[in-house]
């Protein structure tokens, strides 16, 4: 999957995650997290792993965290993607 153009997805609300995405030559994945001592490997994990399923392999990922779900985490990543590769 090719990312075109920045796109965004989430909220900075409690329990939720705020997703940007960009184009860029090679793949890179910024997290900033209330959490991140503690679960921000496995938040990594999880964007690696959508990102993979997606075949991305160009983009920069900020990940903005405020304490969401693995599914959330997930369900933003790839709204952003969609939403980066143009199609919404």
């Amino acid at each position: 999957m090719e990312i075109i153009k920045n796109a965004s997805a989430g909220t900075m609300e409690s329990s939720d995650a705020y997703v940007e995405i960009e184009p860029a030559e090679a793949l890179s994945v910024e997290l900033e997290s209330k959490v991140q001592e503690q679960f921000g490997d496995a938040i990594l994990a999880v964007v690696g792993e959508v990102l993979k399923e997606n075949s991305v392999e160009k983009a920069r990922v900020r990940v903005i965290d405020q304490g969401a779900l693995e599914c959330v985490i997930r369900a933003r990543v790839e709204t952003a993607l969609i939403r980066g590769k143009g199609e919404n």
